[in-house]
Protein backbone atom coordinates (compact mmCIF):
# COMPACT_ATOMS: atom_id res chain seq x y z
CA UNK A 1 0.00 0.00 0.00
CA UNK A 2 1.63 3.46 -0.72
CA UNK A 3 2.40 5.18 2.31
CA UNK A 4 2.21 8.56 0.09
CA UNK A 5 -1.63 7.79 -0.88
CA UNK A 6 -2.19 6.99 2.88
CA UNK A 7 -0.54 10.71 4.10
CA UNK A 8 -2.90 12.45 1.05
CA UNK A 9 -6.21 10.96 2.39
CA UNK A 10 -5.45 11.62 6.39
CA UNK A 11 -4.88 15.02 5.39
CA UNK A 12 -7.95 15.73 3.15
CA UNK A 13 -9.56 13.98 5.90
CA UNK A 14 -8.13 16.82 8.12
CA UNK A 15 -9.59 19.72 5.86
CA UNK A 16 -12.12 18.16 4.02
CA UNK A 17 -11.17 20.59 0.98
CA UNK A 18 -9.33 19.19 -1.69
CA UNK A 19 -8.05 23.09 -2.21
CA UNK A 20 -6.83 23.43 1.05
CA UNK A 21 -5.42 19.94 1.46
CA UNK A 22 -3.36 20.15 -2.05
CA UNK A 23 -1.85 23.58 -0.16
CA UNK A 24 -0.99 21.81 2.62
CA UNK A 25 0.62 18.78 0.77
CA UNK A 26 2.77 21.21 -2.03
CA UNK A 27 0.97 19.22 -4.53
CA UNK A 28 -1.64 20.07 -7.53
CA UNK A 29 -4.92 19.98 -6.19
CA UNK A 30 -5.56 17.22 -9.68
CA UNK A 31 -2.87 15.22 -8.58
CA UNK A 32 -4.63 14.87 -5.16
CA UNK A 33 -7.95 14.06 -6.52
CA UNK A 34 -5.99 10.94 -8.46
CA UNK A 35 -4.51 10.07 -5.91
CA UNK A 36 -7.66 9.60 -3.63
CA UNK A 37 -8.95 7.73 -6.10
CA UNK A 38 -6.83 5.19 -6.71
CA UNK A 39 -6.47 4.74 -2.54
CA UNK A 40 -10.15 4.33 -3.08
CA UNK A 41 -9.98 1.36 -5.77
CA UNK A 42 -6.99 -0.29 -3.92
CA UNK A 43 -9.33 -0.44 -0.79
CA UNK A 44 -12.75 -0.97 -3.17
CA UNK A 45 -14.25 1.32 -1.71
CA UNK A 46 -15.08 5.18 -0.80
CA UNK A 47 -13.18 7.10 1.50
CA UNK A 48 -15.13 10.71 0.44
CA UNK A 49 -18.69 11.84 -0.72
CA UNK A 50 -18.05 14.55 -3.21
CA UNK A 51 -20.48 17.55 -2.69
CA UNK A 52 -20.26 21.18 -4.27
CA UNK A 53 -19.31 22.51 -1.38
CA UNK A 54 -16.34 20.22 -0.57
CA UNK A 55 -16.33 16.76 0.84
CA UNK A 56 -17.51 14.61 3.63
CA UNK A 57 -16.06 11.36 4.98
CA UNK A 58 -17.95 8.13 4.27
CA UNK A 59 -18.10 5.54 7.21
CA UNK A 60 -15.84 3.52 5.57
CA UNK A 61 -13.35 6.67 5.54
CA UNK A 62 -14.09 7.45 9.22
CA UNK A 63 -12.98 3.92 10.02
CA UNK A 64 -9.86 4.16 7.80
CA UNK A 65 -8.62 7.30 9.50
CA UNK A 66 -7.35 5.57 13.00
CA UNK A 67 -5.33 2.82 10.91
CA UNK A 68 -4.08 5.37 8.58
CA UNK A 69 -3.31 7.67 10.89
CA UNK A 70 -1.19 5.03 12.54
CA UNK A 71 0.33 4.20 9.32
CA UNK A 72 1.59 7.25 8.75
CA UNK A 73 3.40 7.83 12.02
CA UNK A 74 5.03 4.04 11.69
CA UNK A 75 6.09 5.54 8.19
CA UNK A 76 8.07 8.37 8.91
CA UNK A 77 9.23 6.56 12.46
CA UNK A 78 10.73 4.48 10.31
CA UNK A 79 11.87 7.07 7.51
CA UNK A 80 13.46 8.50 10.41
CA UNK A 81 15.31 5.44 12.19
CA UNK A 82 16.39 4.30 8.63
CA UNK A 83 17.79 8.02 7.99
CA UNK A 84 19.48 8.23 11.88
CA UNK A 85 21.23 4.79 11.10
CA UNK A 86 22.70 5.84 7.77
CA UNK A 87 24.36 8.89 9.00
CA UNK A 88 25.76 7.46 11.64
CA UNK A 89 22.69 8.96 14.73
CA UNK A 90 20.52 6.33 15.23
CA UNK A 91 20.90 2.45 15.11
CA UNK A 92 22.93 0.26 16.94
CA UNK A 93 26.58 0.11 17.87
CA UNK A 94 28.01 -2.54 19.39
CA UNK A 95 31.75 -2.78 21.20
CA UNK A 96 33.58 -5.35 22.56
CA UNK A 97 36.06 -4.31 25.27
CA UNK A 98 38.68 -5.86 27.84
CA UNK A 99 38.57 -5.27 30.94
CA UNK A 100 41.19 -2.75 31.66
CA UNK A 101 39.61 -0.42 29.58
CA UNK A 102 36.94 0.01 32.13
CA UNK A 103 39.35 1.91 34.23
CA UNK A 104 39.03 4.84 32.30
CA UNK A 105 38.35 4.47 28.46
CA UNK A 106 34.80 3.03 28.94
CA UNK A 107 33.67 5.73 30.93
CA UNK A 108 35.06 8.67 29.00
CA UNK A 109 33.94 7.23 25.53
CA UNK A 110 30.76 6.19 26.21
CA UNK A 111 29.20 9.11 28.17
CA UNK A 112 31.02 11.48 25.35
CA UNK A 113 29.18 8.80 22.66
CA UNK A 114 26.00 8.81 24.43
CA UNK A 115 26.00 12.93 25.09
CA UNK A 116 26.48 13.47 21.06
CA UNK A 117 24.71 10.69 19.45
CA UNK A 118 21.59 9.78 21.69
CA UNK A 119 19.80 8.27 19.54
CA UNK A 120 22.85 5.22 19.02
CA UNK A 121 21.98 2.09 20.81
CA UNK A 122 25.18 0.53 22.62
CA UNK A 123 25.15 -2.82 22.99
CA UNK A 124 28.41 -3.38 25.05
CA UNK A 125 30.37 -7.20 25.66
CA UNK A 126 33.26 -7.35 27.89
CA UNK A 127 35.71 -10.32 26.19
CA UNK A 128 39.16 -11.10 25.68
CA UNK A 129 41.28 -9.05 22.69
CA UNK A 130 41.63 -12.49 20.85
CA UNK A 131 37.52 -12.74 20.96
CA UNK A 132 37.39 -8.96 19.98
CA UNK A 133 39.48 -9.85 17.07
CA UNK A 134 37.45 -12.77 15.91
CA UNK A 135 34.23 -11.00 16.13
CA UNK A 136 35.33 -8.27 14.29
CA UNK A 137 36.40 -10.31 11.29
CA UNK A 138 33.00 -12.21 11.75
CA UNK A 139 30.75 -8.83 11.68
CA UNK A 140 29.54 -9.91 15.13
CA UNK A 141 31.27 -6.47 16.68
CA UNK A 142 31.39 -3.14 15.16
CA UNK A 143 34.28 -1.69 17.23
CA UNK A 144 36.25 -3.23 20.10
CA UNK A 145 38.63 -1.70 22.54
CA UNK A 146 41.58 -4.53 22.55
CA UNK A 147 44.99 -4.62 24.57
CA UNK A 148 48.37 -4.83 22.23
CA UNK A 149 50.34 -6.13 20.97
CA UNK A 150 47.77 -8.38 19.22
CA UNK A 151 48.65 -11.31 17.42
CA UNK A 152 45.77 -11.51 15.55
CA UNK A 153 45.62 -7.57 14.11
CA UNK A 154 46.16 -8.60 10.65
CA UNK A 155 42.91 -7.24 8.76
CA UNK A 156 42.14 -4.48 11.68
CA UNK A 157 43.45 -0.93 12.23
CA UNK A 158 43.97 0.59 15.17
CA UNK A 159 44.20 3.37 17.04
CA UNK A 160 46.22 3.92 20.47
CA UNK A 161 44.20 5.52 22.90
CA UNK A 162 46.59 4.74 25.85
CA UNK A 163 49.79 3.27 26.70
CA UNK A 164 51.20 1.27 29.54
CA UNK A 165 54.40 -0.21 30.56
CA UNK A 166 54.34 -2.95 33.10
CA UNK A 167 54.74 -2.86 36.79
CA UNK A 168 55.18 -5.87 39.08
CA UNK A 169 52.50 -7.33 40.90
CA UNK A 170 53.57 -8.90 44.52
CA UNK A 171 51.62 -9.99 46.96
CA UNK A 172 51.75 -7.88 50.25
CA UNK A 173 53.64 -10.36 52.06
CA UNK A 174 56.17 -10.34 49.50
CA UNK A 175 59.92 -9.82 50.82
CA UNK A 176 59.99 -7.28 48.28
CA UNK A 177 56.68 -6.00 48.55
CA UNK A 178 57.62 -2.39 50.17
CA UNK A 179 60.53 -1.53 48.25
CA UNK A 180 58.61 0.51 45.35
CA UNK A 181 61.21 -0.09 42.69
CA UNK A 182 62.90 -3.05 42.04
CA UNK A 183 64.37 -5.07 39.12
CA UNK A 184 62.75 -7.37 37.12
CA UNK A 185 65.36 -9.60 37.32
CA UNK A 186 65.00 -9.99 41.14
CA UNK A 187 61.86 -11.60 40.60
CA UNK A 188 63.73 -14.76 38.60
CA UNK A 189 63.60 -17.18 41.44
CA UNK A 190 59.09 -16.62 42.50
CA UNK A 191 56.50 -18.67 40.66
CA UNK A 192 54.55 -16.15 38.03
CA UNK A 193 51.19 -16.33 37.34
CA UNK A 194 51.33 -15.68 33.60
CA UNK A 195 48.46 -14.51 30.75
CA UNK A 196 46.90 -17.56 28.58
CA UNK A 197 48.34 -18.21 25.17
CA UNK A 198 44.76 -19.03 23.86
CA UNK A 199 43.33 -15.28 25.31
CA UNK A 200 45.52 -13.23 26.10
CA UNK A 201 48.29 -13.66 23.46
CA UNK A 202 49.95 -9.96 23.22
CA UNK A 203 49.75 -10.00 27.43
CA UNK A 204 51.62 -13.24 27.24
CA UNK A 205 54.07 -12.15 24.41
CA UNK A 206 54.90 -9.21 26.14
CA UNK A 207 55.29 -10.30 29.58
CA UNK A 208 57.48 -13.53 28.65
CA UNK A 209 59.57 -10.76 26.24
CA UNK A 210 59.75 -8.51 29.20
CA UNK A 211 61.68 -11.20 31.35
CA UNK A 212 63.76 -12.41 28.61
CA UNK A 213 64.85 -9.07 28.62
CA UNK A 214 65.51 -9.18 32.47
CA UNK A 215 67.65 -13.04 31.50
CA UNK A 216 65.18 -15.24 32.56
CA UNK A 217 62.52 -17.43 31.58
CA UNK A 218 59.55 -17.23 34.24
CA UNK A 219 58.47 -20.30 36.51
CA UNK A 220 54.66 -20.39 35.56
CA UNK A 221 52.51 -21.41 38.39
CA UNK A 222 49.22 -20.59 37.29
CA UNK A 223 48.02 -18.61 33.83
CA UNK A 224 44.48 -17.05 33.33
CA UNK A 225 43.15 -14.61 30.36
CA UNK A 226 41.83 -11.78 32.19
CA UNK A 227 44.12 -8.75 34.38
CA UNK A 228 41.87 -9.25 37.49
CA UNK A 229 41.95 -12.71 37.92
CA UNK A 230 45.94 -12.31 37.57
CA UNK A 231 45.72 -9.93 40.50
CA UNK A 232 43.15 -12.14 41.96
CA UNK A 233 45.46 -15.12 41.90
CA UNK A 234 48.56 -12.80 42.98
CA UNK A 235 46.25 -11.73 45.76
CA UNK A 236 45.76 -15.50 46.48
CA UNK A 237 49.74 -15.95 47.37
CA UNK A 238 49.80 -17.75 43.73
CA UNK A 239 52.77 -15.91 42.43
CA UNK A 240 53.78 -12.63 41.15
CA UNK A 241 52.92 -11.14 38.11
CA UNK A 242 53.48 -8.19 35.16
CA UNK A 243 50.59 -6.34 34.96
CA UNK A 244 49.51 -2.78 32.85
CA UNK A 245 50.92 -0.08 35.11
CA UNK A 246 46.88 1.10 34.54
CA UNK A 247 45.63 -1.62 36.40
CA UNK A 248 47.70 -0.71 40.08
CA UNK A 249 44.75 1.79 41.43
CA UNK A 250 42.45 -1.24 41.09
CA UNK A 251 44.63 -3.95 42.63
CA UNK A 252 43.57 -5.25 46.32
CA UNK A 253 44.75 -4.30 49.60
CA UNK A 254 46.96 -7.32 49.59
CA UNK A 255 48.67 -6.76 46.15
CA UNK A 256 51.60 -4.60 46.00
CA UNK A 257 52.48 -2.71 42.72
CA UNK A 258 56.00 -1.97 41.91
CA UNK A 259 57.42 -0.02 39.40
CA UNK A 260 60.38 -1.69 37.73
CA UNK A 261 63.86 -0.38 36.49
CA UNK A 262 65.23 -2.24 33.86
CA UNK A 263 62.43 -2.98 31.55
CA UNK A 264 62.70 -2.12 27.99
CA UNK A 265 60.09 0.04 26.33
CA UNK A 266 59.33 -2.29 23.78
CA UNK A 267 57.62 -4.50 26.38
CA UNK A 268 55.03 -1.71 27.30
CA UNK A 269 51.13 -2.45 25.96
CA UNK A 270 48.87 -0.51 24.83
CA UNK A 271 44.89 -0.06 24.89
CA UNK A 272 43.43 0.03 21.17
CA UNK A 273 40.70 1.08 19.46
CA UNK A 274 39.97 -1.63 16.87
CA UNK A 275 37.93 -1.98 13.61
CA UNK A 276 37.92 -3.66 10.12
CA UNK A 277 38.79 -0.58 7.90
CA UNK A 278 35.93 -0.36 5.06
CA UNK A 279 33.38 -1.82 6.93
CA UNK A 280 32.16 0.16 9.86
CA UNK A 281 28.64 1.15 9.99
CA UNK A 282 27.98 4.90 10.42
CA UNK A 283 27.20 4.59 13.84
CA UNK A 284 30.90 3.06 14.22
CA UNK A 285 32.81 5.26 12.02
CA UNK A 286 31.22 8.14 14.29
CA UNK A 287 32.51 6.92 17.31
CA UNK A 288 35.86 6.41 15.64
CA UNK A 289 35.51 10.13 15.08
CA UNK A 290 35.41 10.63 18.47
CA UNK A 291 37.96 8.68 19.88
CA UNK A 292 40.36 10.54 17.89
CA UNK A 293 39.15 14.09 18.86
CA UNK A 294 39.33 12.74 22.39
CA UNK A 295 42.70 11.29 21.70
CA UNK A 296 44.41 12.45 19.02
CA UNK A 297 47.52 10.07 17.46
CA UNK A 298 50.77 11.77 19.26
CA UNK A 299 48.87 12.84 22.76
CA UNK A 300 50.51 12.18 26.03
CA UNK A 301 47.33 9.77 26.92
CA UNK A 302 48.26 7.34 23.77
Amino acid sequence: MNLRRIRHFTVLAETLNFSRAAERLHIAQPALSVSIQKLETELGTKLFDRTPSGVTMTAAGQAALVEARRLVYHGEQLQRTTRDAAQGTGGQLRIGFVGSAIYRWIPTLISAFRTRYPGVELVLREVTSSAIARMLAEEALDIGIVRTPLLQAAGLELHTLQRDGFVAAVPSSHPLAATGRITLAQLAGDPFVMYTTSDASGLHGAAMAACQAAGFLPQVAQQASQIATVLALVESGLGVALVPEVTRERAGAGVACLDLTDLPEATETTLALAWVPGHESPAAQRFVELAREISPPGSPSA
